[in-house]
């Protein structure tokens, strides 16, 4: 296979989407650029073959400085370099906004390129907004939604160290801290800490798939919609991410009939360019919900 690359520059970005089945011979991987280097991301084993005809087409171009394969279907995730420079970078920008990555220290690296559009969105309409950020990672919604003039953020995830990171992405951007709240707890035992911080203006939910032992995606997220009318203010918007390939956008619709019917669709968010799919359904859903305006 062959492929032509996106206009690079020092921006990171998704540049290759095979997991979307679109691109015959790459369903097997995604390709990160993270400036200056590239990350083959295979979810299955890579012919040395395959692997020679990527390196051609990544290093042709002289802003591409190194190339690294992380092996996503071997225990631990390992990260081998290719080509190249060495050193994975421990930083990285996208729409202007820096972020910490951590390449080869975990399964992800810090920050989910195919979410690019969601933390635009973010950034673009929270000006002035109180912002609750579910299942926050590495704080990247926070550090949008601050940048875009939120007045305070409380951002919650089970990962103390993810959160470290995120207050580190925020001063990173030198981004005000204070204004942003980090809650290193279970989420399903935290409803009460969450609404003394609210009613929010913006409520994000991106939850993982599957986690084993505390978040099942089909049993757990109507429980997370069940109270979202508690947590917004009327008229309030709600982005609900969906990243599970097995379950469709019309999940969450169901899920939003039945646990908060006064939420209706407001609109849905395009991948990015570069990332295609067969079906819309196969990948990342983000729909925007609003909160009707009865109190």
């Amino acid at each position: 296979m062959s492929f032509e690359l996106p206009l690079l520059d020092h921006q990171a970005q998704r540049v290759l989407h095979g997991r979307g089945g679109c691109i015959e011979g790459a369903e097997a991987f995604n390709i990160e650029w993270l400036p200056p280097i590239m990350l083959i991301v295979a979810y299955a084993p890579l012919s040395e073959d395959l692997l020679s005809v990527l390196l051609q087409d990544l290093t042709r171009q002289p802003i591409v400085k190194g190339v690294f394969l992380q092996q996503r279907d071997q225990a631990m995730a390992p990260v081998t370099h290719l080509w190249g420079q060495q050193q994975t970078p421990d930083e990285v920008t996208e729409l202007g906004l820096r972020y910490k990555v951590e390449i080869g220290k975990h399964q992800n690296f810090g920050l989910f390129l195919d979410m690019a559009k969601g933390r635009e969105w973010v950034k673009a309409h929270a000006q002035n907004k109180n912002v609750l950020n579910l299942f926050s990672y590495t704080c990247g919604f926070a550090v949008a939604a601050i940048a875009g003039g939120a007045q305070a953020v409380v951002n919650i995830d089970m990962s103390k160290a993810a959160l470290s990171i995120g207050r580190d992405n925020l001063r990173l951007n030198n981004l005000d801290d204070k204004k942003a709240r980090f809650f290193g707890h279970d989420l399903f035992k935290s409803w009460g800490k969450l609404r003394k911080h609210g009613p929010y203006d913006l409520l994000i939910a991106d939850p993982p798939s599957m986690q084993k032992g505390s978040f099942l995606v089909e049993k757990d997220y109507p429980r997370i919609i069940r109270q979202l009318p508690s947590l917004l203010q009327p008229e309030g918007i709600a982005m609900l991410c969906l990243n599970a390939p097995w379950l469709n956008r019309q999940f969450l619709m169901d899920a939003v009939a039945s646990e908060a019917p006064q939420l209706s669709l407001l609109s849905s968010l395009s991948p990015p360019q570069t990332i295609q799919e067969r079906s819309p359904d196969d990948g990342l859903k983000i729909l925007i919900f609003q909160n009707s305006a009865a109190e």
